[in-house]
C-alpha cells in the first residue's frame, strides 16, 4: 500500500490499455494521467524544480514562473503548493477553464495572454511576458520548459526505461510533441537500446515544430508555433501530423468505449492508428504514450456545441470501427 506525504511522490507508471479492440490495430497505450497533476507533465515539473533546488537557483523566497498551455501549469501549481513556493503561470486564451480554475485552487496566480506576438503568436506573447517579469524582479525563477534539459531528462530516466521493462520487443513508439521533452528523452534512451525502435513523433496540423507554417490550433497541449529548442531531429524517424477534428473524433470514440482521455491523447492515438493502417505488419509491437486524461476537456472537445462551432458537424461523427464489438482491455504492466 503506497503511503505518501507529498503529492508528486505518487505516479502510476505501469498501466497500459490494449486498443486493438477499438482501433483494429495492435497498439498498447501507456497511461500517464494517473497522478495528482493528471498528466505526464508531473515528471518534467518535478525534475526541473528539484534540479533548480539542487543548483541553488531556486531559493525559499523565489517565485516560480512558467509558460504553459495547461498541464505543466497544473503540475507546477501542485508542486509549488506542496513545497511552499509562489507560482505564476502565464498561459493564453486556449487554456481550458477547468485547468485555470485548478491552478488557482492550488494557490497559483494565472496570467492569460490574449493578444498574439507579431511573429511568435500566442506563445511568443507568453514568452515576452515572462521575460518582462524576470527583468522586473530577480526573485522570479523561470524554469523554461522549452530550453531546460531537465525536461527531457525526466523521460530519459523514467518514462523510457518503464516502457522497455514491459515491452522488451518494442518496435515502434508513438510520442506526441510540444516542447519535445518526452520525445527527446525517450528517443535518446532507446537509441542505445538492445534493438532498434522506430520513433514516430505525432504533431498537430497547424504546428511549426517540424518546419510547417504555424496555423490555427484550438486544442492545448501538443504542437507549437515556434520550433522547440530541445528538438534534435536526428533522433526522430518520422513525424505524423493530425488534424484537430480527427483528434476530437478519436477522443469521442474512446469515450464511447469508457476511456475518457484528453486532446493530446486523442491526437497521439489518431496519429498512431493512421500510421499503423499504412505500415502495420503482423507481430509488430507498438506503444503510444497517452499524456493526459479527459476531465479538463468536458467543455471543449466533449462539448458538441464547441466542436461544431469550430470544426463543423463532421467532427462529431465517430471514426469507422474496424474491430467489431469486442471489449477493450485495460491491463497493468503487460508482458510482451
Amino acid at each position: 500500500m503506497p503511503v505518501i506525504s507529498v503529492p508528486h511522490a505518487f505516479n502510476e507508471e505501469d498501466l497500459y490499455v490494449d486498443l486493438e479492440p477499438i482501433t483494429g490495430h495492435r497498439l498498447f497505450l501507456k497511461c500517464e494521467g494517473f497522478n495528482f497533476a493528471g498528466s505526464i507533465k508531473l515528471k518534467a515539473a518535478t525534475e526541473m524544480v528539484e534540479s533548480a533546488e539542487r543548483s541553488g537557483t531556486l531559493r525559499p523566497d523565489s517565485i516560480l514562473i512558467e509558460s504553459s498551455s495547461g498541464n505543466l501549469g497544473v503540475a507546477l501549481s501542485m508542486i509549488a503548493a506542496s513545497k511552499g513556493y509562489r507560482f505564476v503561470c502565464v498561459t493564453d486564451s486556449r487554456c481550458n477553464l477547468a485547468t485555470r480554475l485548478m491552478m488557482e485552487a492550488l494557490g497559483s496566480q494565472v496570467h492569460v495572454v490574449s493578444d498574439e506576438h507579431a511573429t511568435g503568436g500566442l506563445l511568443g506573447a507568453r514568452l515576452a511576458h515572462l521575460r518582462g517579469l524576470c527583468a522586473a524582479d530577480d526573485r522570479y525563477v523561470w524554469l523554461s520548459q522549452y530550453t531546460n534539459p531537465d525536461n527531457w531528462r525526466a523521460h530519459y530516466f523514467r518514462t523510457a526505461p518503464a516502457i522497455a521493462r514491459w515491452f522488451p520487443h518494442l518496435d515502434v513508439l508513438f510520442i506526441g510533441v510540444g516542447t519535445t521533452g518526452t520525445l527527446m528523452g525517450c528517443a535518446r534512451w532507446f537509441r542505445s537500446w538492445h534493438r532498434p525502435v522506430r520513433i514516430v513523433a505525432v504533431d498537430s496540423v497547424g504546428s511549426a515544430i517540424f518546419g510547417d507554417p504555424p496555423g490555427r490550433r484550438m486544442i492545448p497541449g501538443l504542437g507549437m508555433s515556434l520550433r522547440p529548442p530541445l528538438l534534435d531531429e536526428s533522433y526522430v524517424d518520422e513525424a505524423v501530423r493530425v488534424e484537430e477534428a480527427d483528434a476530437i473524433r478519436t477522443c469521442q470514440s474512446l469515450a464511447r468505449r469508457g476511456f475518457l482521455f484528453g486532446g493530446s491523447t486523442g491526437t497521439v492515438v489518431s496519429g498512431a492508428t493512421s500510421w499503423l493502417a499504412r505500415h502495420g505488419t503482423p507481430g509488430l509491437t507498438p506503444v503510444a504514450i497517452a499524456p493526459d486524461l479527459g476531465e479538463r476537456y468536458l467543455d471543449t472537445i466533449y462539448q458538441s456545441n464547441w466542436v461544431q462551432a469550430l470544426y463543423g458537424g463532421d467532427a462529431l461523427a465517430p471514426p469507422v470501427s474496424h474491430a467489431g464489438g469486442a471489449d477493450p482491455r485495460a491491463v497493468r504492466a503487460p508482458s510482451d
